[in-house]
């Protein structure tokens, strides 16, 4: 467990999460595996702490939509390699298992990405994206006649995403 207002140790933290990611990854995926579903940074220092990040060029914005993803430059890979020891081994091992058993998982939440609303008509329309770094890969809208089906899409999307693509590009391809 990180030692509370330690700002050095927090910006160590976060580069250590992007790097044992290796993809690019957005705030509320930094949030929830940092703050939500582990106690590696408290919920008040991760913001500013990845504003910190940014202003010193340590990360850097991939994307500019509502969600952006942020991804780990060069220098700040040499600030985690100059200075990674600071992160207690415990820490960095726990860290290390957690992003390998959890890595796909949050891969597919952020790359996969589901919604639906109620149509004027009562109907509701679920729109399916495939977001890759430089934007939307797949952009899918369907309107369906009642919200347990719109939900049941919005269920399947992260499984069923990359099946989906793949079947459509080589429809229209070949």
């Amino acid at each position: 467990m990180p030692i509370k207002g330690d700002a050095l140790l927090n910006k160590l933290i976060l580069l250590f999460v992007f790097d044992k990611m290796e993809v690019p990854i957005s705030e509320s995926t930094i949030f929830e595996m940092c703050c939500s579903a582990n106690d590696w940074i408290s919920p008040m220092d991760c913001n500013p702490t990845i504003s910190q990040l940014l202003e010193t060029s340590f990360i850097c914005k991939i994307t500019d939509t509502n969600n952006p993803l942020y991804s780990i430059t060069a220098d700040g890979r040499v600030c985690l390699a100059d200075f990674f020891v600071n992160i207690p081994s415990s820490t960095r091992e726990k860290i290390s298992q957690f992003v390998k058993a959890n890595r796909t998982r949050y891969r597919k939440k952020q790359e996969f990405v589901a919604d639906y609303f109620m149509n004027k008509d009562r109907t509701y329309t679920v729109l399916l994206r495939i977001l890759e770094q430089t934007g939307v890969q797949l952009e899918l809208k369907f309107v369906v006649p009642n919200k347990q089906i719109a939900n049941n899409i919005y269920k399947k999307w992260p499984d069923k995403a990359e099946t989906a693509y793949t079947t459509i590009y080589e429809t229209l391809v070949d």
